[in-house]
Order: structure tokens, then sequence, then C-alpha cells
């Protein structure tokens, strides 16, 4: 499983004409025509669909510009989804948020064994955050191979805090969450996602990267 877990979301709609209800449409197409924004944009109003455009450059280097059909990795989003699939898994008693995360985490530190699944999902572990180390955006793009590698840069760092004593926003709190999915689930992290989320609600155009 990757380090980073991210995702892309496909934003896809009709084409439909720049002019909508109240004239909202034009105007909202010549301000962001005129700035520096680089996306996609989807204006509705009541269910329909005024505005789908794309704005700028997906890629400078390639002069690709941006489309109503264009890909964008979600970045931290990603934690919903995760978050998302952990109380799936509550729901049909293959875990409780209120588990110690020692109970699923193959050779975990003495210093977890305090901290709980529910810790794990609102930042209160006091695990240290991998993206807090010194040389983190030095190597921010090197490729993990296998989990315990990715592990091993915060595992026997001590705690920040006491379990439930703060709040901290905490990736490798999620990280650890991605694999206890796996773990419980017997599934890839990506595979179960789509298999339970993604496509039961039809998001065929959202997957795993």
């Amino acid at each position: 499983m990757l380090a980073a877990l991210a995702f892309v979301a496909l934003l896809f709609v009709p084409r439909l004409a720049a002019q909508g209800p109240g004239g909202v449409a034009l105007p909202a197409d010549a301000r962001l025509t005129a700035s520096s924004f680089r996306g996609s944009v989807l204006l509705a109003r009541g269910g329909e669909v005024i505005l789908a455009k794309g704005y700028g450059l997906a890629n400078l280097e390639l002069e690709v510009p941006n489309t109503p059909e264009t890909k964008f990795r979600l970045g931290s989003i990603t934690k919903t989804f995760t978050a998302a699939a952990v109380l799936h898994l509550q729901e049909q008693g293959r875990l409780n948020v209120q588990d110690r995360i020692s109970a699923y985490i193959p050779n975990a530190p003495d210093a977890w064994k305090n901290v709980t699944i529910h810790h794990l999902l609102t930042h209160t572990s006091g695990i240290p955050s991998y993206t807090d180390g010194p040389r983190y955006e030095e190597h921010m793009r090197d490729k993990i191979g296998r989990p315990e590698e990715m592990l091993a840069r915060f595992r026997d760092l001590p705690l920040e805090f006491r379990p439930g004593e703060k709040f901290k926003y905490n990736n490798s709190g999620y990280f650890l969450l991605g694999l206890l999915i796996e773990q419980v689930s017997g599934e890839k992290y990506e595979d179960y996602l789509r298999r339970n989320i993604f496509e039961p609600l039809q998001m065929a155009d959202t997957g795993y990267d």
C-alpha cells in the first residue's frame, strides 16, 4: 500500500449552454476566465447544470487544458473515504472504534498500547505524523515499497502527547487506518473502497491512484 493514499475524482457533466437561470453562468464564466484560476467548475441550480467548464492548464509542461472531464487528485479528502470504510467495518461487527490498534497492527510498539481506532480517526492519538519529519519534503516523492518501510518512519518515535489529550492533524494515523482496513477485511485498501463505497454509490469515475 502506498504511503500517501490518494484518490482521483472525475467531474463529468453534460456540456450545457453557459447562460443559465438569472444570468449567473455568464458573469461567473467571465470572472473565472479573467482570473488565474486553474481547475474545473460545475455550477448548478435546482438540479440543472448551468456551467460546466475547465479553466487553465491541467499540465503546464505539455500544455494540456482542464476540461469538465479532467481528473484531479483529492489529497487528504481521501481521509473521508478511509473513515467511511472503518465505520463500514464496524457496522459489520468486524471491529469497534474503541478497540486498541495494537489488536490489528502487527508488532505495534508499546507506546501505542492505549491508542484506539477512535484516536486515529479524530487525530488525537499522539503518534507523530510522518509529514512533520525534518526530511519529509526531501523524500515525499520517494516510492515506498512494503507498508513496513513506511511504518518504520514513525513507529519508534515517542508519543507527542497522551492519547485523547489533544487534537493534532495526523497523516500517520490515517496511514495506520489504511493498514487496519486491509488487516481486518483481508482485501487491498483500494479494492475494499471500490467494492463497498464506489460501486454501490455508482462512483464509476472515482478510484485509487
